[in-house]
């Protein structure tokens, strides 16, 4: 829960309960605006979350609850545990829809069996009315509970829909199980719509089972966010070391980090010596040295050294809090998910149930001596076929295809809102590190001024001995050759140049210029030359020398992955504006976007740099896709229209990504975007043929032909032409399964 003052307002956001569709978070909007004491509300149905700015001296929360709870609708108030019990009430409801799902499923198969293939079996309509009974009422009965309740505020949706024509078909067939002769009498067969029923209840429980099952997963990656942060650290107390909990700490507190130890709270260095990984802050993969008074931050993690740091910023004030909040604020901030096909039943539920009642009212107008009879089967009939089961079905068939074919293809997609706005993205952004990069430093370039093959032994020998973060990518380098065994007897570690080595009287030294320089060993034009031309290629230049001259030159880089320049030609000739945004030196960040084909570089960024560029191309229109690897990109992540993580990326910017490319090829990058257009457009098929199906049926289901033809279209034909559109939409999904990405 936040608050905001301003004023004497206050701006509270909570979770909100029994939200079943886009309408009703609209209903929740507008009962909250309405509220005396409330100035401004809004509401969010992807998170099921609330927030309202209110003057508190007029309204409580407690109002505020008590206003929602009267519309059908209850919301979290309590200060302590409101995640926990909000991810207690989404499962909740997580399994309450499964259960349906399955019930209705089991139970509307020997229900369809009989409909379909022993429709004139009387037996089996007294079979299929008690299962169909138990599908409805039962299994489905979220949908006239949820149909009630936007009755109750004069609207309609979904539910509504299902609910009448589930309800009308399912009371006529009681009717006419129990009374047959009333039809028989006037010459009309009495058919019963069981299977009508049932199938349309499971169709759509079946969606609202994918819609759960993705919000379920929404709030994962924040708790591995709030997971880097320790339970507990270890304070001195007058010299002595002390274990509190990390809610116990206070600014100033003199804290003590350990080898492997997460940093809990932000601060100064005091004493001590040691590396730290800040990639979840940076993205870079080299830690960073921290000597006396250097910054560190909470969530970071320590690697070899120890060393006393005291407590700057705690709590809340953190800047690992910060990112938890932002991400948050990211997630928070979009616009609900409206489906599709809710905003088309805010007009359409109307519209087909005003046609129905027409229709009846017509028929007893002009209907001769049957107008009763003919008029109530054909306002039935346009409630039959005008189920929205085609409608509900165009979107989640084509989606759930899009999603297979994404496996298929290395991509992982979590929603039908990443797969819809893919297909519209216009600019994209690209982490350095691990997305364009491998993300591990490696050794890319060499150079030996002496032809000893012994030397290349030495340095092995020295590197393993050496702390230094560029020292593995030597190792790595050269652990496949089969050196000799050297004695070192004496080694020093040189704080931020390198380090000394000693092989009986004779000193070696790695590491940088500075090193060398200080130790009055010359490098030559030729040498300065080739480090110059390396380290413009944002390579870091290793020298290896003696005590009088330099044996080698080595040059470390994070390597560029091998489809990087094919894959960004590809999304600029789609169209798309590519940036490249990073935490390295500015010098490392344009070598890499050059040899890329990348205009557009960002360098030297903190997490929030990048989550306020992705909202800066955001307000000039621009709809933004982020792809990246790293927790400091998860702000940004959480922030982009489109997110998409690499897969051998970090935890938590895989849960706030919602596509996630498998591996590490970027040639699946443009190939999500293509999958995107392609199952767009299926949707757009979908719905054209769900629309033109319905243009045409409920004209005949009303019987505009009738005083031309004679030709009335019977309930149970109605029932039939609705299963075909909901199978000709299934089997233009399906044809995604073959085009090529």
């Amino acid at each position: 829960m936040s608050e905001l003052t301003k004023s004497n307002t206050i701006k509270k956001t909570f979770p909100v309960t029994g939200m079943s569709c886009a309408a009703c978070a609209t209903s929740v909007g507008s009962t909250l605006k309405s509220t005396k004491g409330v100035t401004d509300a809004d509401v969010n149905f992807a998170t099921h979350t609330a927030w309202a700015t209110f003057d508190p001296d007029e309204v409580s929360l407690e109002d505020l609850k008590t206003a929602l709870q009267g519309v059908g609708y209850d919301a979290i108030m309590e200060e302590d545990n409101v995640a926990e019990r909000q991810e207690e009430e989404q499962m909740k409801q997580f399994l309450k829809i499964k259960k349906s799902l399955i019930g209705s499923a089991i139970l509307s198969i020997p229900v369809f069996v009989i409909g379909m293939f022993f429709m004139s079996w009387e037996v089996g309509h007294y079979i299929s009315l008690p299962l169909s009974a138990i599908v409805l009422f039962y299994f489905g009965g979220h949908f006239f509970t949820g149909a009630w309740k936007q009755a109750k505020n004069g609207k309609a949706n979904m539910d509504t829909l299902v609910a009448l024509s589930t309800g009308i078909a399912f009371a006529l067939s009681v009717f006419n199980t129990f009374y047959p002769e009333f039809w028989l009498q006037r010459g009309l067969d009495a058919h019963v719509y069981y299977e009508a029923a049932v199938v349309i209840i499971t169709f759509i429980s079946l969606g609202k089972f994918l819609e759960e099952k993705a919000k379920t997963n929404t709030s994962s990656a924040l708790k591995k966010l709030i997971g880097l942060q320790p339970k507990t650290l270890i304070v001195l107390v007058n010299g002595k070391e002390e274990e509190i909990p990390i809610n116990a700490v206070k600014e100033g507190f003199e804290i003590l980090v350990k080898p492997g130890d997460k940093i809990p709270v932000d601060g100064q260095v005091v004493s001590g010596d040691s590396y730290v990984n800040e990639s979840m802050i940076t993205g870079e993969p080299v830690p960073v040295q921290k000597i006396e008074g250097a910054k560190v931050f909470a969530g970071t993690i320590n690697q070899k050294g120890s060393f006393t740091f005291k407590a700057e910023k705690v709590g809340g004030d953190t800047l690992l809090a910060s990112i938890i909040e932002r991400v948050k604020e990211a997630q928070g901030s979009k616009a609900p998910v409206q489906k599709l096909v809710d905003k088309i039943a805010g007009i359409f539920v109307p519209v087909v149930i005003g046609i129905a009642i027409l229709t009846f009212i017509l028929w007893q107008i002009f209907g001769g001596e049957n107008a009763l009879t003919q008029g109530m089967l054909s306002a039935i009939t346009v409630l039959v076929i005008a189920c929205p089961c085609a409608l509900g079905l165009a979107t989640p068939t084509a989606i759930m295809v899009g999603v297979g074919k994404g496996a298929e293809n290395n991509m992982l997609i979590r929603d039908a809102e990443s797969l819809e706005k893919a297909y519209q993205a216009n600019a994209i952004i690209l982490d350095k590190t691990g997305t364009i990069t491998e993300g591990m430093p490696s050794v890319v370039n060499q150079k030996w001024f002496s032809g000893n093959e012994q030397l290349r032994s030495i340095l092995y020998q020295i590197e393993a001995k050496s702390e230094h973060p560029l020292a593995e990518a030597v190792l790595n380098h050269f652990k496949s050759e089969d050196f000799s065994s050297y004695s070192i007897n004496a080694f020093e570690s040189i704080s931020g140049r390198g380090v000394k080595a000693k092989l009986g009287d004779l000193s070696y030294f790695v590491g940088n210029h500075s090193l060398m320089s200080e130790q009055n060993i010359e490098a030559n034009d030729e040498i300065l030359k080739l480090a110059d031309e390396w380290e413009s290629q944002g390579q870091t230049v290793i020298y290896f020398a003696d005590e009088n001259q330099i044996l080698a030159l080595i040059g470390i880089a994070d390597k560029i992955k091998v489809n990087a320049k094919l894959s960004i030609q590809q999304l600029r000739d789609r169209g798309m504006e590519v940036y490249m945004l990073t935490g390295d030196a500015e010098k490392t960040a344009i070598a890499v976007a050059d040899a890329v084909g990348i205009e557009h570089v960002k360098a030297h960024l903190m997490p929030a740099d990048k989550s306020n560029f992705v909202k800066e191309l955001q307000s000039k229109g621009k709809v933004v896709a982020m792809v990246g690897d790293g927790i400091n990109d998860s702000e940004a992540l959480a922030q982009a229209d489109v997110s998409i993580a690499m897969g051998k990326g970090s935890d938590i910017a895989i849960d706030v990504a919602k596509m996630t490319l498998i591996g590490s090829d970027l040639q699946n990058l443009p190939k999500a975007f293509h999958l995107s257009q392609l199952t767009i457009r299926g949707i757009k098929q979908n719905l054209f043929w769900a629309f033109i199906y319905n243009i045409i049926g409920i004209p005949l289901a009303a019987g505009l032909l009738y005083p031309f033809t004679g030709f009335l279209l019977n309930p149970m034909i109605a029932g039939a032409a609705m299963a075909f559109s909901s199978v000709s939409v299934v089997l233009n999904s399906l044809r995604l399964k073959s085009m090529k990405l």
